[in-house]
């Protein structure tokens, strides 16, 4: 039977001095472990699952137990912490680029140089406002795979791999409407709006970017419309057949929505708008006939 050797004066026991060290990481790990972080939501819905409750046990449960309500605001509180931290990393890194940016979104208009500003601190909320639409486009996939992470626990594998797949898709389908916006729709706007009864503007750089940053928004937000329908589709929501019989009545809906998002009266730059707008409407009738055949798949299998 072996016996512990005495510690000698002046030196420490090697497995002593181990235990606040290993009781600290345990710790630490489970305070990391009570809530779902982004990484472990996206390998659990990537693997193999036996079963997974439906959402309405999970919201009964819920009623049942009222102690576990308070776990679902704990969670969100983190994961909202989580997405105000990522907002501010993003904004911080953006505020670096925010001149570069400014003479990027100034150029259809003939660069920083076009710009005039009458109020002192007009120069300082222009460059907030680009340092916080940059930094919340940087932060945004992060922050969906935040609140993806949060509604992770009451959502079936398929629902978790489909929106896995929705969120790249939704920044692609973003960037793109931004880059439609930018490239064909401001630089025909701004040629209208400023040699309109050949009267001279001074263009103020909060107005201006007030104006372009708001038309890049919309538009990126139109650029939505097909994943919405697709995802609406997935869960039975919408029908393609139904969509394919009211086409008038959403060109008609395209062309108010158009009306409001367009900067200018004219029916070219309206025309710009509805174009792009009526084609992501018949490609998302075309991906809701195919989220009907992807969702009848498992039932013919069954």
């Amino acid at each position: 039977m072996s016996r512990r050797k005495p510690s000698l004066p002046g030196r420490t026991d090697p497995q002593t001095s181990k235990q606040p060290r290993m009781s600290l990481m345990r710790w630490i790990r489970r305070r990391f472990r009570r809530t779902e972080t982004p990484a472990s939501t996206i390998y659990d819905a990537l693997r193999h699952e036996e079963k997974d409750p439906p959402l309405s046990e999970t919201i009964a449960k819920t009623f049942e137990n009222p102690s576990l309500l308070l776990e679902h605001i704990e969670a969100l509180r983190a994961h909202l912490l989580r997405s105000l931290a990522a907002l501010v990393v993003g904004v911080f890194v953006a505020t670096f680029a925010a001149p570069t940016l400014l003479d990027w979104l100034s150029e259809p208009i003939g660069g920083r140089q076009a710009l005039q500003a009458i109020e002192v601190t007009e120069s300082i909320g222009v460059f907030m406002r680009i340092s916080l639409m940059a930094g919340f486009t940087l932060s945004f996939p992060y922050i969906a795979a935040e609140f993806y992470a949060f509604l992770h626990p009451g959502l079936r594998r398929n629902e978790r791999r489909m929106i896995i797949a929705v969120i790249p898709a939704a920044l692609f389908l973003f960037l793109a409407g931004l880059a439609f916006a930018y490239l064909l729709m401001l630089p025909t706007a701004l040629r209208f709006l400023l040699t309109f009864l050949n009267i001279p503007t001074n263009v103020r750089p909060a107005s201006y970017i007030r104006f372009v940053t708001g038309v890049m928004f919309w538009m990126g937000v139109a650029f939505q419309f097909p994943l919405i329908i697709y995802v609406l589709a997935r869960l039975g929501i919408l029908r393609a057949n139904l969509l394919r019989k009211g086409w008038r009545f959403a060109i008609v809906g395209i062309a108010v929505l158009a009306a409001a998002v367009t900067p200018t009266i004219d029916p070219v730059n309206m025309a710009l708008v509805m174009g792009p707008m009526i084609l992501l409407y018949f490609l998302g009738i075309g991906l809701a006939s195919l989220a009907e055949r992807q969702s009848a798949r498992p039932t013919r299998e069954a």
